[in-house]
């Protein structure tokens, strides 16, 4: 008897917690200011996050590819544009997957986004969400397409860890006989 309440309690607890991260997700994506496009060779990128100009202009972009890890070993073009609209262009880009960040001319990063550039005419975006406090660890742009038989195994696994769990919280609910 003691296991319905420890399942519910556990169930809520899951629940409560996927509610949140899914919460924080859409807060962090909703405020990543950025929008990137392709056009064959050609990625641009438009903000309003860098509305108020220094000396120096809005700020600027960077252009990297799987292997820069920093905002300066990419691309960096200076955005240009007005108070309510700033933009870059980097031209000749080689197919490939690369990420696109946009750094305020006060330091701020306006947002962050991952833009895969094909051979074909019709272009791919991938967008993320720029973490608030940098990146903060993970693969990076190192993603895989697993096909039906991968997720067929995984969910063998999953399934088979929640029958285990089930069995051994009922055999714990169970008085020990001699």
């Amino acid at each position: 008897m003691r296991t319905v309440p420890l399942l519910l309690r556990s169930g809520t607890t899951v629940a409560a917690a996927t509610v949140l991260a899914l919460a924080l997700a859409a807060q962090t994506a909703s405020a990543a200011g950025i929008s990137v496009s392709t056009s064959g060779s050609t990625v641009s990128v438009t903000t309003s996050a860098c509305p108020t100009s220094s000396g120096s202009g809005y700020g600027s972009a960077s252009l990297l590819n799987s292997s820069q890890r920093s905002f300066d070993e990419g691309r960096v073009v200076t955005l240009s544009g007005s108070s309510t609209s700033q933009s870059a262009v980097w031209s000749d880009v080689g197919v490939g997957t690369y990420t696109v960040t946009v750094r305020c001319a006060n330091g701020a990063i306006a947002g962050s986004q991952a833009v895969i550039v094909s051979a074909s005419s019709t272009p791919t975006i991938s967008a993320t969400a720029s973490p608030s406090r940098g990146v903060l660890g993970g693969l990076g742009g190192a993603t895989k397409d697993y096909g039906t038989l991968t997720f067929a195994a995984g969910g063998a696994l999953v399934a088979s860890g929640v029958v285990a769990t089930a069995w051994v919280l009922r055999r714990r609910a169970k008085p020990y006989r001699l």
